[in-house]
């Protein structure tokens, strides 16, 4: 559900919405949401001085509490 939301988030953001990626690694306390977008749309998924990426996480963070783990969203380039 949580890559779900990620996925859904940045494609609404970015202008190439065919390259964003989002790789789900389960651990046994918490999860890791590696999210990859084209080079150019970087920029617009952290946002100025990290605000959206910040959002991203706070909402991510609200979804996880049903589930009771911890969910760490990474952006890579």
């Amino acid at each position: 559900m949580e890559k779900d939301l990620v996925e859904y988030i940045a494609k609404s953001l970015v202008d190439d919405p065919t390259g964003v990626e989002v790789n789900m690694i389960e651990g046994e306390k918490s999860t890791i949401l590696e999210l990859r977008v084209a080079a150019d749309d970087i920029g617009k998924v952290i946002g100025k001085h990290g605000r959206i990426a910040k959002a991203v996480r706070t909402i991510l963070s609200a979804s996880a509490t049903k589930s009771g783990k911890r969910i760490v969203l990474e952006i890579l380039d």
